[in-house]
C-alpha cells in the first residue's frame, strides 16, 4: 500500500518501495551501521519478487507506518545505543518526508563486522 496524502494543489502519493529506499538511505547514514542485509531466506525472496530494498520493509495504513530493518552494525560499538539512535534517526526523517506517523520501528541486527 501506498503513502496518500491530499492538499490544496492535489493528491499526492509515495510508494512503499520509495519510502523503503528513503530509509535504507537514513539507516546507512546512521553512526555504527555498515549495511542492510535480508532478516532471513523470507525476506531476500520478498525483497526480489516486491522490488523493495533489501533489508527494509515498510506497511503503511492510514496514516501510520511500520518499519521493518535489518541491520549489519559495526564491531565494537554499543548495539544498543546504535540502534536507539538509528530509530530516532528513521522515525524523524521518515516522518519529515511522508508526513505520516511512524508507529513502529524493528530493528534486526544480523550482524557485526569490523
Amino acid at each position: 500500500m501506498a503513502v496518500k496524502t491530499n492538499n490544496i494543489y492535489g493528491k499526492i502519493t509515495i510508494t512503499d518501495r520509495t519510502v523503503g529506499k528513503f530509509v535504507s538511505q537514513v539507516a546507512l547514514d546512521c553512526y555504527g551501521i555498515i549495511g542492510l542485509a535480508p532478516h532471513n531466506i523470507f525476506d531476500a525472496v520478498r525483497s526480489f519478487i516486491l522490488g523493495t530494498e533489501r533489508g527494509v520493509f515498510v506497511r503503511a495504513s492510514g496514516d501510520r507506518m511500520v518499519v521493518e530493518i535489518s541491520v549489519v552494525v559495526k564491531y565494537g560499538v554499543s548495539i544498543k545505543a546504535v540502534i536507539e539512535a538509528l530509530k530516532e534517526c528513521v522515525k524523524y526523517k521518515t516522518e519529515r518526508f511522508t508526513g505520516m506517523i511512524v508507529d513502529v520501528i524493528d530493528v534486526n541486527v544480523v550482524g557485526v563486522k569490523k
